[in-house]
Formats: C-alpha cells, sequence, structure tokens
C-alpha cells in the first residue's frame, strides 16, 4: 500500500494556515480534479478522494491537532474515514461548498421547482411624462402556468409517476472505477417524475404561451436607458416555480426645446439685443408651462441664469434638478424703415461704423481684407 502524503501537501497550504485558506484550497481541488470535469480519468478522481480526505482532517480543530502531533497514525480510532463513495464526499461538504450549484445535483435528491425566466420590453415616453410619471399598459408574450392542469403537465384527474429510470431521486449512479458518480437523470432531467397522461393543453409542458397586458407605473423622473423591475411578470416557474420578472427600458423620445443632463434641465433663450441691453421681462418654457422672468440690464450672449428647482423630479427620491437658461442674442434679418433710423441713430451714438444701405459688396470686400482707411484709398 503506497504511504500517504502529506496532507498540508495535498492542499497545498502551511501548517500555519487558516481554516478558511484550507477551505478555499479544498474547494479550488475538488473543482479542478472533480469526476464530471474529468471523465475516464482515474488519476483526477484519485486527487479528488485524497483531497477530500485531507480536508475531512484538516478542517476539523481536533483531528488537526491530533494529526499535527502524530502523523497519519494518530487518526486511528478517531472516527476518520477515508472516501470511496463519491456520494459520500457530497454528503459531507457539498451543503458547505455548493458542489450541487456547480455539478448539477450534488447529492440532491431531485428537482425543486424552480423559478422562472425574466423577460424584458421597451417603452418610449415623452420628456413630460417622464417628468411626471404615467401608468401604461403595455403587452407582452411569456410563457404562463397551464390553468387546464394547474401547471403540472398532467391530465386532469391524473399524476405523475417516479421515473424508473431513477426511480424518483433524480439522479442515476454510475460506477467507474472504485466510485460511483452521481448524475443527473436523463429521463426525467432531475425532476425524479414523469408524465405519462399529459394534459392536452400543454402537452405536458405546464406551461403554455399567452400575451398578457400589464400595468406598470412609471415613477417621475425616470431617466433615458433606466430598467424598471415589474415583479413576477416574467416566465412562469418550471414545474409550479415562482414567475421571473420583468425589465421595462425606458427610451424619452428628444424634446423640442429642453436638453436633459440628470436631473438638470437645459434651454435656450433668444431675446432681442434691445431686452438684452435694458433688461427685460420675459416669458420662460418650464415642464409646467411658461413662467415670467426679469431679464437684468447688460445681459451677454451665452450667460446662463439658473431657475433653481425648475428642473427633473429625481427617481430616487431626492431633490428636483434646476433648469438653466443659455441666452443668446435674436438678431432681425428685416428692418423696417423706422428700425433702421433708429439703429444707424444708436450705432452713431456708440462711435460704431456702420455700412451705408447701397454700399457695393466690392467695398464691402475690400474693407474686410484691406481695412476702412485703405479701403478708401482703392476708390
Amino acid at each position: 500500500m503506497p504511504q500517504k502524503r502529506d496532507y498540508y501537501e495535498v492542499l497545498s497550504v502551511t501548517r500555519t494556515s487558516t481554516v478558511e485558506e484550507i477551505k478555499a484550497s479544498y474547494r479550488k481541488l475538488a473543482l479542478k480534479y472533480h469526476p464530471d470535469r474529468n471523465p475516464n480519468n482515474p488519476e483526477a478522481e484519485e486527487k479528488f478522494k485524497e483531497a477530500a480526505e485531507a480536508f475531512e482532517v484538516l478542517g476539523d480543530e481536533q483531528k488537526r491537532a491530533r494529526y499535527d502531533r502524530y502523523g497519519h497514525q494518530g487518526l486511528e480510532g478517531t472516527g476518520f474515514h477515508e472516501f470511496t463513495n463519491i456520494n459520500d464526499i457530497f454528503d459531507a461538504f457539498g451543503d458547505l461548498f455548493g458542489f450541487g450549484s456547480v455539478f448539477g445535483g450534488g447529492g440532491r435528491r431531485s428537482r425543486g421547482p424552480a423559478k422562472g425566466a425574466d423577460i424584458e420590453t421597451d417603452i418610449k415616453l415623452t420628456l413630460d411624462e417622464a417628468a411626471r410619471g404615467v401608468k401604461r399598459t403595455i403587452s407582452v408574450k411569456r410563457h404562463v402556468s397551464c390553468k387546464t392542469c394547474s401547471g403540472t403537465g398532467c391530465k386532469p384527474g391524473t399524476s405523475p409517476s417516479a421515473c424508473s429510470m431513477c426511480g424518483g431521486r433524480g439522479q442515476v449512479v454510475r460506477a467507474q472505477g472504485p466510485f460511483r458518480i452521481a448524475t443527473t437523470c436523463p429521463t426525467c432531467q432531475g425532476r425524479g417524475k414523469t408524465i405519462t397522461d399529459p394534459c392536452t393543453d400543454c402537452r405536458g409542458r405546464g406551461r403554455v404561451v399567452e400575451t398578457a397586458e400589464v400595468d406598470v407605473e412609471i415613477p417621475p423622473g425616470v431617466d433615458h436607458g433606466m430598467h424598471l423591475r415589474v415583479r413576477e411578470q416574467g416566465e412562469a416557474g418550471e414545474p409550479g416555480g415562482p414567475a421571473g420578472d420583468l425589465y421595462v427600458l425606458v427610451q424619452i423620445t428628444k424634446h423640442p426645446i429642453f436638453e436633459r443632463d440628470g436631473s438638470d434641465l437645459h434651454c435656450r433663450i433668444p431675446v432681442a439685443y434691445t431686452q438684452a441691453a435694458l433688461g427685460a421681462e420675459i416669458d420662460v418654457p418650464t415642464l409646467n408651462g411658461p413662467e415670467k422672468f426679469t431679464l437684468t440690464k447688460g445681459t451677454q450672449p451665452g450667460e446662463v441664469f439658473r431657475l433653481r428647482g425648475k428642473g427633473m423630479p429625481d427617481p430616487r427620491g431626492g431633490s428636483r434638478g434646476d433648469l438653466h437658461l443659455h441666452v443668446t442674442i435674436d438678431v432681425p434679418k428685416k428692418l423696417n424703415k423706422r428700425q433702421e433710423e433708429l439703429l444707424r441713430e444708436l450705432a452713431e451714438l456708440d462711435h460704431k461704423h456702420v455700412s451705408p444701405e447701397r454700399k457695393s459688396w466690392l467695398d464691402t470686400v475690400s474693407e474686410y481684407l484691406f481695412g476702412h482707411d485703405e479701403a478708401k484709398e482703392t476708390k
């Protein structure tokens, strides 16, 4: 009989390693050498068994202390045993390390009800709808539990029978070398039961496809790209498990006036030159309609005014955003005679040169290229 390796060497740990470090090392080795990942590999099976044996000792404080003092001989009569059955390893450590979820069963007898899959759809909103919040009814196509058989898949009045392949355990055990390997039953897919008289409406599936109308509450302040979760409005569980969730992707259409930046809104405000220079009371747009705003004297192009609390609400309950007014100067393309006279008079007062009305295009280009004085000399 070959001599046993040192358990610390098997798990690649030291004598000062903590229990958590030992657990982590064992789990890594167990995942690496698990028989389902290494079919028909006796060497991997032996390493899997060796790692479990080492962990049974080093993972127990009393056995570890005895092993540190006396070695392998000190374990005799302590209740320690060598693992010869893979299911014994799962029974001992499967729950601790979650092997069941990784390897499709891990010693569990049959698969219980599973939650249904989540589904996703989208919804388009205007910025005004996103600001105030709305209630929408949307259509979604999904699998739902069959009403005829209540999700069992069996014809009413009948019930499923134990799977003849696995005897209702949900797993089959096969011999591989000195080990017995438990895998999910291929006949019942781990349910442990089979349907001999299926429901005619769902054909034994326990679910049918339907188009459902779902009410969705849109909270005020939702932003483009957000997902809203509607619980248990997804696919029906199988068999008989809870339904999955519905996720609604929010898409907000472009607004003709406002641009959004988080909870803040931005808006361009065109004003006349006279309003910017003299100050004026103007109407500005907000989400709640036009409001009066006093433009200060000497307002400059590009100047930004902030209206606090006039932006978007926070969907998470925070403070409301602000509305930022970006001032632009609206220059008229056409003037009546009186307007032109007044502006020319103003230009003279400001000592600004204004081109005469009948000035030729060539004179204008010459002035631009050579300057006002040089342009005169070219005449």
